[in-house]
């Protein structure tokens, strides 16, 4: 007697419906419910910190920003207080010495001729006669005190100092045969004043050199 053939050759039995289509458990279905609300609060966890992350670093970025600008507007304003005080400190200067030049000459009016000609006689020793001219009030003091400067730098020729009235006091001429020498205050003051407008450049209209300095009034020499 033959046996039948194996209608199949797998052992599944179809009759029996899907296994996906079972229905699960409260407690199984518990779990899947939990395990879905974590992992939605995991990945939305993670997308609000990525948020977060970029929004800080945009909000970095901006405060950075911030910060430079405010650094380099910092420094221009201190550049331009550096300017401002360095301005203030010449002119203050400038204005001290132009209040007490005038006091110490009253009070020492041929001290700047005598440092002048010590200065030409250490170098004239050999000229066989020097000029000297000078503001006819001081004539008596330059005859006696250049004489004796001359004589202290070696100088053996012939000295004539020379009165003129148009000399300002504490200005002279010194003439030698081949060459000569001036000292003129107005001219020495237009030359520092013409530096130091080219050192401090030019200065913001409306306001006057010393608009911002001290009183010099009590200052003295």
């Amino acid at each position: 007697m033959v046996a039948a053939k194996a209608k199949y050759l797998f052992d599944i039995d179809f009759a029996a419906g899907d296994p996906a289509d079972k229905p699960i458990s409260p407690s199984e279905h518990a779990i899947k419910l939990a395990d879905a609300e974590s992992k939605g609060f995991r990945d939305g966890y993670a997308a609000a910190e990525k948020e977060g992350v970029a929004t800080a670093e945009r909000r970095t970025a901006v405060a950075f920003e911030q910060i430079g600008d405010a650094l380099e507007r910092l420094a221009r304003d201190l550049a331009a207080i550096e300017q401002r005080l360095e301005t203030q400190a010449v002119e203050l200067a400038v204005a001290i010495a132009r209040k007490l030049a005038p006091e110490l000459l009253a009070r020492e009016p041929f001290a700047e001729i005598a440092a002048l000609a010590r200065e030409c006689f250490k170098q004239l020793t050999a000229a066989p006669h020097v000029v000297v001219r000078v503001n006819d009030a001081l004539h008596a003091t330059a005859q006696t005190q250049l004489e004796e400067i001359a004589r202290s730098r070696g100088f053996e020729g012939r000295l004539v100092v020379v009165a003129e009235h148009d000399i300002a006091v504490g200005d002279c001429r010194i003439e030698w045969a081949d060459g000569g020498i001036v000292r003129n205050q107005a001219e020495i003051d237009a030359a520092i004043a013409d530096a130091i407008e080219r050192y401090l450049g030019t200065r913001p209209t409306g306001t006057p050199p010393t608009a911002a300095l001290p009183e010099l009034g009590d200052i003295k020499p």
